[in-house]
């Protein structure tokens, strides 16, 4: 399916891309947001939605999960669509402009802004054969709503900061939460590793240090596991636990994909860019954590403003007689104010 051509294409739909939606519609610029994720927010949706962020100005805290809606509902006041769950697949030139293939339909476009973020990611899975008819039947690698889990047995593993995070803010939601790692040293701060280790001091909660899944345990046919088997990885002596719930927490694989092959100068996975978020690819510019330049910063407050500088030379760009230059939104038509 070909969709209508639009002014910007925003490739990514995590904050810098939300924003850079908004900041299109603001500038009069037609746009939409393509991303692989089968919901908006990139990481923030995906890995941490239960998450706080301190460093995003003007909220002195806010949940993951919170911050997407509000850069949703700001995006939203435009009307631009967001296509979602379609991974690039290819760029061509034609009459013009750019032609956005994904693997659900064709987008001609006058301009690309990319905040791929760190590329199309995937949760990894569970190596063992054992677990994967299991998956969203008991094995889920991402958490959308940690209610959903009330009241039942919550076995998480790995070993990183998700791994901890979910395993200290289930809580109080879970009947009993266990963390089973393959070693006894993390990847999670030190803070949230000693918080859950007061959990299992006080019963709350289990650690299962040098341990594996070997097998998943269902009593009756047809219904829901009861318990998993876990296997000790020096001594291989098998342990028989209860559980509900299996909480795959082991990282993400990530992949630019082709926009590797779109003669963009790149610096392991990330686009190089000047100062005007410039690609060296005439109509095509990035903002986040896809990029590198020299003092780059990976933070969502710069994202916000990488986003803004890439709309606004986009917006010239594709109509000359456009400043960069903005002005200030509250003296602006758009929004029911007197315009300068």
């Amino acid at each position: 399916m070909e969709h209508e051509i639009k002014d910007i294409t925003v490739i990514g739909g995590g904050p810098a891309g939300l924003f850079a939606l908004f900041y299109a519609g603001m500038r009069g610029a037609s746009a939409q947001i393509v991303d692989a994720l089968p919901e908006l927010g990139g990481q923030l949706a995906a890995l941490y939605p239960e998450k706080f962020i301190f460093d995003v100005a003007g909220h002195p805290k806010v949940l993951a999960k919170d911050l997407v809606k509000s850069l949703r509902d700001q995006a939203a006041q435009f009307g631009e669509p967001a296509h979602l769950g379609q991974a690039v697949t290819g760029l061509e030139e034609r009459d013009g402009h750019f032609v956005l293939h994904t693997s659900k339909g064709t987008y001609p476009t006058r301009s690309i802004i990319i905040a791929a973020g760190i590329g199309a990611f995937s949760p990894r899975r569970l190596p063992q054969a054992c677990a994967e008819p299991w998956y969203d039947r008991g094995i889920y690698d991402v958490v959308s709503d940690p209610a959903q889990f009330r009241g039942q047995r919550v076995v998480i593993v790995g070993g990183g900061d998700s791994a901890f995070d979910w395993a200290t803010q289930l809580r109080g939601v879970a009947t009993h939460v266990s963390l089973v790692h393959r070693s006894d040293r993390f990847r999670a701060h030190g803070a949230t590793v000693t918080q859950f280790e007061a959990d299992v001091a006080g019963g709350v909660a289990s650690m299962f240090t040098f341990h594996e899944l070997a097998d998943v345990l269902c009593k009756r046919e047809g219904e829901r596991f009861s318990h998993i088997v876990l296997k000790q990885v020096k001594t291989k002596a098998h342990t028989e636990i209860e559980a509900d719930v299996v909480l795959p927490m082991l990282g993400f694989v990530s992949d630019i994909g082709p926009i590797a092959d779109w003669g963009l100068t790149l610096q392991k996975d990330e686009i190089v860019v000047n100062q005007r978020m410039e690609t060296g690819r005439a109509g095509i510019w990035a903002a986040g954590d896809v990029t590198t330049y020299d003092g780059k910063l990976k933070l969502i407050a710069c994202g916000f403003s990488e986003a803004a500088i890439a709309v606004n030379q986009a917006v010239h760009w594709v109509y000359p007689d456009k400043k960069v230059a903005p002005g200030h939104s509250s003296n602006m038509a758009v929004f029911g104010q007197k315009d300068d």
